[in-house]
């Protein structure tokens, strides 16, 4: 089976990543290619910060890699936390600091309405390739799942009642922001090959 890089240190993403290309690729992680860098994440948009990633690893290690680069967008907050949500609790936050800061943000909205936006930067054969997937939906008032990581068990979106921790991974991960971008990427890898 063909290899490709994921260039990621996120356990979570990594076992998602996993299971949606499972039988098409074998996904590396960074820390099975020997990666032990921080990759400075310091673009102003999702697409800068995936293309950071994947280039670090492509021009550092001369191998076929994609990175991924998540943000929650949520209307009343003029679409903080953003780019900024993996850390908009403050640098080494945990993610449970960062839903307690959205939901405390959030307090008394009537507007809660919210997006996930996903972009996979991938570089194939020397040439670069983009691929997004977004999920509409709204932030919960209260916590519900254990299911999931980040923003999952505030997020319930569009057409559900359940939030996405409720959901289980299979569940998720097939309407998901990060699963639509990877069935994008699958689509374009299948035809390349």
């Amino acid at each position: 089976m063909k290899q490709i890089v994921f260039a990621t240190n996120n356990k979570n993403k990594l076992r998602e990543m996993r299971e949606i290309m499972d039988g098409l690729y074998e996904v590396l992680s960074l820390e099975e290619i020997g990666c032990h860098e921080d990759i400075i994440e310091d673009a102003d948009t999702i697409e800068g910060n995936a293309k950071i990633k994947a280039d670090f690893v492509t021009n550092r290690f001369h191998v076929d890699c994609f990175a991924d680069d998540t943000g929650l967008e949520v209307e009343a907050l003029g679409g903080a936390p953003g780019v900024y949500s993996a850390r908009y609790a403050g640098e080494h936050c945990s993610y449970q600091d960062n839903v307690n800061k959205l939901l405390e943000a959030l307090k008394g909205a009537g507007n809660r309405k919210a997006a996930f936006r996903t972009c996979i930067a991938l570089n194939l054969d020397g040439k670069s390739y983009y691929f997004e997937g977004r999920c509409d939906g709204h932030i919960t008032e209260v916590q519900r799942g254990t299911d999931g990581f980040g923003y999952d068990p505030v997020f319930q979106p569009d057409g559900f009642d359940q939030t996405f921790a409720e959901m289980g991974h299979e569940g998720k991960n097939a309407i998901s922001h990060r699963g639509r971008a990877t069935q994008k990427l699958i689509a374009f890898l299948k035809q390349v090959e």
